[in-house]
């Protein structure tokens, strides 16, 4: 018999979504937050991140979550192009840097790359990290790592929605909470605000 899948009434901007609880561990779950292919939520959004960054020269985001989100932003703020860290090696990189990180989403260990000579647009350059979630700031932290290896000033890191300790964290900008959660025996599911909760 199938399980009744269980939803998590989202809000922001004056877009509201069901997000599906899934569990990444037994102990662990996620109420699901996609905004790769959501375009009303991405332009809803979008705007509220741009008013909050200081000046800045280039966008830079990872693979893949973040680049619509990023697209847009860099759209409003009249950019011609943003920075990809991707999430393989490849044919025609040259040069690339490279940072390992591990992902609360996926569960796994991930490698990014910098193409070299997006490495040489960004030196010297102010650099706003954008994604759309932080977590526990693993995933930032490799795209950060490989902007100042790059030789980039990095002046903000700016997400959609901050989780766990992420939210007290005084260098992200982001428009609103959202949590991971315990999943119970009953069928219910307690927010947590700290892995250790």
């Amino acid at each position: 018999m199938e399980q009744e899948i269980k939803y998590f009434d989202f809000e922001i901007c004056g877009v509201k979504r069901k997000l599906p609880y899934v569990k990444i561990k037994e102990d662990l779950a996620l109420a699901s937050f996609v905004c790769l292919s959501d375009t009303e939520l991405v332009q809803a959004v979008a705007p509220e991140l741009v008013k909050r960054l200081p000046e800045v020269d280039y966008l830079m985001t990872a693979e893949a979550k973040g680049m619509c989100l990023t697209y847009e932003m860099s759209r409003l703020m009249g950019m011609k192009e943003f920075i990809v860290a991707r999430k393989s090696r490849k044919p025609y990189m040259q040069d690339p840097i490279e940072s390992t990180v591990y992902s609360i989403t996926t569960q796994a260990k991930q490698t990014l790359y910098l193409n070299g000579c997006d490495a040489e647009k960004i030196k010297g350059k102010r650099v706003a990290l954008i994604d759309d979630v932080i977590a526990t700031g693993d995933s930032i932290r490799a795209i950060e790592e490989l902007a100042k290896a790059a030789g980039a000033v990095v002046v903000a890191k700016a997400a959609i929605l901050a989780e766990l300790e992420t939210v007290n964290r005084p260098d992200v900008i982001y428009l609103k909470e959202h949590f991971v959660f315990r999943p119970n025996p009953d069928g219910t599911y307690t927010p947590l605000h700290s892995l250790n909760d």
